[in-house]
């Protein structure tokens, strides 16, 4: 009997195909095949909301080919992805192909294993509709919002703009978190520390309050500090209470993909799309030695903490192979998904444990071996024991005061021989206290008044954005990366060192947005919708009711704000600056465009004088017309650097030119990220001979 198996990546035919055999063919889709069409709306709100599908253009060949070779087999199966979108395409597929939609012909597999994927192939079902449901009413929501959102902005801002429903909510979170630190207004407080020394070893303690144990709540300003400090002098140290105990440390649970976002922009730096594209290829297989393309890791879209048993126990016996029985807990622990967790895979693991990093990484891009070695520890340390600690914490009186001091040392080390998590924010780390008994006379070394300034919230960066997306119910885990992009990628926000900041242009959106549809923009409603879309993958609700419901409120808030704004346009701030324009002495301002900010005349159109801003400046010039260079940000948000004569002038490289010439070709030498000069020319032959070397 001939079978075949559609998948979505083409990357993973052939570790599938090795896996069934030769009774089966794999072919791929290349995601999805057909879509709502680019051009109108394809929802015709007036009739039930019918949707109007059409063959994505760019996948003609494809669904031609798959049409072809469907005739040829006997049984064909939808093996896409194992998540609501994967389910949509499956549906999708089988509606282009003519496939029975009451055959059991859907697939999954968590991990592309041999055992997994003949698991699932052994046990196929029914595309699940109420997963298409889901998929389809979050699409469909999507595109109403988008499809007239998008035109009021252009008319009552500026063109090119576009508005989602959940980066919006997204935007609003960063934006009302700068307008909180901007508000902010500090309060001074002091705090008093003796440095003590004991036996030579000198630790730092606090003071608490009286000797009575009463605390003192603050301290308000320097005299009240000095005043603290003049009491104390000539005061003996003496250890009056003195407590030893110990304390566990748990490990942290395997990674979902927040947390994997999370801690890979942490640790690794990576923004949360190369974190998923790698993950991706990690999931779709590898080529390595004695075991050919190997799925490394399982499914990484999941917001689900459970661990198969088979993979437990695997985990088990490595743990104690590579550290001793000892490094394994006493009792197996189990780890609790959230309430509103989907629990439809594992949590991201190796596929294989025994697969450890370092004996990978022949086999790995750098880049890749540096998420999966994260993957991997951060998975195997969950299993292990917990992290034993001794901890000692000190009374001390000096004359009618109270300080305290605590410390730690570590008894048994655990999880952290192999792992330890990430922070988000800087806190004050414990170290170790000399041996003190209580009534011992410390000395005293320095003891000093310290000011202090009470601090707002912090900015959100990228692994705290995605925490409190996460927390408040807004979007999938999956949608994370996505959703930080596009927000970056239409400068409504910007990096400033590790955090996001809002631009000005994204200000202006959120503040309008939220003043004429506060209620869709919401938190709380946004997290709402989300449970419904749950509840229609659960097949608990109708889909259908659902997107009118939502669209019946909305789409009277849009009526209202378009009567409400009737001829009038919200005019984006400009940041003016002392550069002045040359040609017409008007002091220039900075304007964003599709390459990034530059500076811009504000007498425009009358004057229409622009240059780069001067950080972006190169000192190098254009090789090709000895213009000046300029930083500057494709449409995918990648720096490179073109020719300031642009259009006159097309050259653009990705890193600096050096003037120099390579002597194998001729083509210009450009630094690349680690500072070493190399031909931008791809068909150099030293390149050339670089990348055979690498191949073999």
């Amino acid at each position: 009997m001939s079978k075949l198996l559609i998948v979505e990546s083409p990357s993973k035919i052939k570790s599938i195909k090795k896996y069934l055999g030769g009774d089966f063919d794999v072919m791929a889709s290349n995601g999805h095949v057909r879509d709502l069409p680019k051009s109108k709306l394809g929802i015709d709100v007036e009739n039930g909301f019918a949707l109007k599908y059409t063959n994505m253009p760019d996948k003609k060949e494809v669904i031609k080919k798959l049409k072809d070779a469907v005739a040829k087999y006997d049984k064909v199966y939808l093996a896409t992805d194992p998540d609501r979108e994967g389910e949509a395409i499956a549906w999708h597929l089988a509606r282009i192909l003519a496939l029975d939609m009451d055959s059991e012909n859907r697939v999954t597999f968590n991990e592309i294993t041999k055992s997994a994927v003949s698991a699932g192939i052994l046990a196929p079902r029914k595309i699940d509709i109420d997963l298409v449901d889901a998929q389809q009413a979050r699409r469909v929501v999507d595109r109403l919002v988008g499809y007239e959102l998008s035109p009021f902005l252009w008319k009552k801002v500026k063109s090119g703009l576009s508005a989602g429903r959940v980066q919006t909510v997204a935007l609003r979170l960063i934006v009302e978190r700068e307008r909180e630190i901007e508000k902010f207004v500090p309060e001074e407080y002091w705090s008093v520390e003796a440095k003590l020394l004991k036996e030579r070893k000198s630790f730092v303690s606090k003071l608490y309050g009286f000797k009575n144990a009463k605390k003192i709540d603050l301290i308000a300003n320097e005299t009240e500090a000095n005043e603290i400090v003049k009491n104390l002098e000539n005061a003996d140290y003496v250890v009056s209470e003195l407590k030893k105990g110990k304390r566990n440390r748990q490990p942290a649970p395997p990674f979902i993909t927040s947390t994997l976002q999370q801690e890979a922009s942490r640790k690794l730096g990576f923004t949360g799309q190369r974190t998923m594209r790698i993950a991706q290829q990690l999931y779709e297989g590898v080529e390595i030695p004695s075991y050919g393309v190997t799925g490394l890791i399982t499914y990484m879209r999941t917001d689900s903490l459970r661990i198969s048993e088979e993979a437990r126990a695997a985990a088990r016996g490595y743990i104690s192979a590579r550290f001793g029985e000892k490094y394994l807990p006493e009792k197996e622990r189990y780890f609790k998904s959230k309430n509103n967790a989907q629990d439809a895979h594992e949590a991201i693991r190796p596929t294989i444990i025994g697969l450890d990093p370092t004996s990978v990484q022949a086999s790995l891009t750098t880049e890749q071996y540096k998420l999966y070695k994260l993957i991997w520890e951060r998975f195997i340390a969950s299993l292990m024991a917990n992290c034993v600690q001794n901890t000692v914490n000190a009374d001390i009186v000096a004359g009618d005061y109270l300080f305290k001091a605590s410390g730690y040392s570590t008894a048994f080390d655990g999880f952290t021989v192999l792992y330890v998590e990430g922070k988000d924010e800087a806190y004050d780390e414990e170290g170790s206290l000399p041996d003190i008994k209580k009534g011992d006379v410390l000395k005293l070394k320095e003891l000093k008044p310290l000011q202090h300034f009470t601090q707002p919230l912090p900015r959100y960066s990228e692994p705290t954005l995605i925490k409190a997306l996460e927390e408040n119910g807004i979007g999938r885990p999956s949608t994370y990366a996505t959703i930080l992009a596009n927000i970056l990628n239409r400068d409504y926000i910007e990096r400033e060192k590790k955090t996001l900041k809002p631009t000005n242009l994204g200000t202006v959106i959120v503040d309008l947005l939220v003043e004429h549809f506060n209620k869709i923009f919401d938190v709380k409603f946004t997290a709402g919708l989300e449970t419904n879309l749950d509840k229609i993958a659960a097949g608990d609700l109708d889909w259908l009711k659902t997107i009118s419901d939502f669209y019946g409120d909305f789409h009277k808030l849009h009526k209202k704000a378009e009567q409400d704004l009737d001829g009038k346009r919200v005019k984006v701030p400009v940041t003016e600056t002392d550069f002045v324009c040359e040609k017409c002495g008007r002091k220039m301002v900075i304007r964003s465009g599709r390459f990034g900010k530059f500076l811009a005349c504000p007498n425009y159109p009358t004057c229409k004088n622009t240059k780069p801003l001067p950080e972006d400046e190169v000192k190098e010039p254009c090789p090709k017309c000895g213009a000046k260079l300029v930083k500057k940000i494709s449409k995918k948000g990648k720096k490179f650097y073109g020719c300031s004569n642009y259009p006159n002038c097309d050259f653009a490289a990705p890193g600096v030119p050096t003037g120099e010439k390579c002597s194998d070709c001729g083509g210009f030498l450009i630094k690349g990220v680690r500072g070493k000069a190399y031909c931008m020319n791809g068909e150099c032959p030293s390149r050339q001979t670089k990348k055979a070397k690498k191949d073999e």
